[in-house]
């Protein structure tokens, strides 16, 4: 009974995603470009459970490239409305738009000339009126049987603020090296601040085979060391290709059939190399911008000496957190 209690709530939560889904347009675009066009900061208010959702929002903006911070209400209306600048972008959180204390701070942001952004359900409420722009939170019901908690309304709102975040960050051209001067205390942080030289795999660990072996054998190679790629070499050890789980997958599928070929056949020439002293930050940068996972790590006369893996940086499971 629980579990397909469990499931039904998820269901809910799932239609409201996607009726706020099917609503964007104009006015979201609208947003984003104000936001973008900011000189100052995002100031997130709500109340309530509003408020701890705008809390997350402004900490996923602050962490994406789009300076914010949270601003309480009540407490705005007791002098905190001074850390409020003209030239600032409000997003004002309220599902029925009628939240009596967030409406009584609209009256004075407007006066500051600021450019107010309402996080609403309420398409024609005080705090739809009040803003410059409307952003349609509505769902068809909350996942909370009685009605009255705040649920499918506030994973609404969270997701929409997340979409604002990304566009923003994909729009500003946000990189992984930015992402980490704004966490150099975290784990993901440190990781990033190190050289390649000192997360990349080396020796017997590196998934490699010369040219003028098999394409079998390379397959081989690939499921020994299971790192999704293997890396060809000249007899000189310089770097000459590299062949991926997706290249073999696309090849069979192709040919049927790798008996006879060599690697040297069906790699992929002059993969994307770097050194060992570039900053892992700046790797993770190149592996997003080629949407790879694997770099050899080149010397200087261009010869292999090691292998990085995303998993290196990021450690495993962790990308899906950047993008």
């Amino acid at each position: 009974m629980s579990i397909e209690e469990a499931r039904k709530v998820l269901a809910t939560e799932e239609q409201g995603l996607a009726a706020v889904r099917q609503r964007i347009g104009a006015e979201f675009e609208q947003a984003v470009e104000a936001l973008f066009q900011c000189p100052t900061r995002a100031v997130i208010t709500g109340i309530g459970k509003s408020g701890i959702i705008g809390q997350k929002i402004a900490a996923t903006l602050n962490s994406t490239g789009t300076p914010a911070f949270f601003l309480h209400p009540v407490e705005a209306m007791h002098g905190d409305l001074g850390m409020v600048a003209g030239t600032d972008v409000v997003i004002a959180i309220s599902y029925s738009g009628e939240t009596t204390e967030l409406n009584a701070l609209m009256t004075s942001l407007k006066k500051r000339g600021v450019v107010i952004i309402a996080m609403t359900g309420g398409a024609n409420s005080h705090l739809a009126h009040a803003a410059d722009i409307v952003l349609d939170i509505a769902i068809p019901q909350e996942a909370c049987p009685l009605g009255l908690a705040p649920t499918t309304s506030t994973t609404a709102t969270l997701a929409l603020g997340d979409a604002l975040a990304v566009v923003l960050l994909n729009k500003k051209e946000f990189q992984a090296s930015d992402f980490r001067k704004n966490h150099p205390g975290g784990s993901l942080g440190e990781r990033l601040k190190v050289k390649v030289r000192e997360v990349m795999v080396t020796g017997s660990k590196v998934p490699v085979i010369e040219a003028k072996q098999t394409a079998t054998s390379a397959v081989q190679v690939l499921n020994d060391k299971n790192l999704g790629a293997v890396l060809i070499v000249s007899e000189d050890q310089r770097i000459a290709g590299i062949l991926t789980d997706g290249d073999v997958r696309r090849y069979i599928a192709d040919q049927e059939t790798f008996n006879g070929l060599l690697v040297s056949e069906v790699m992929t020439p002059d993969p994307v190399c770097i050194d060992g002293d570039m900053l892992a930050a700046d790797a993770l940068s190149i592996l997003q911008r080629h949407e790879i996972t694997i770099l050899p790590i080149i010397d200087d006369s261009k010869k292999l000496v090691g292998m990085l893996h995303l998993h290196d940086l990021l450690g495993k499971g962790e990308f899906r957190f950047l993008v």
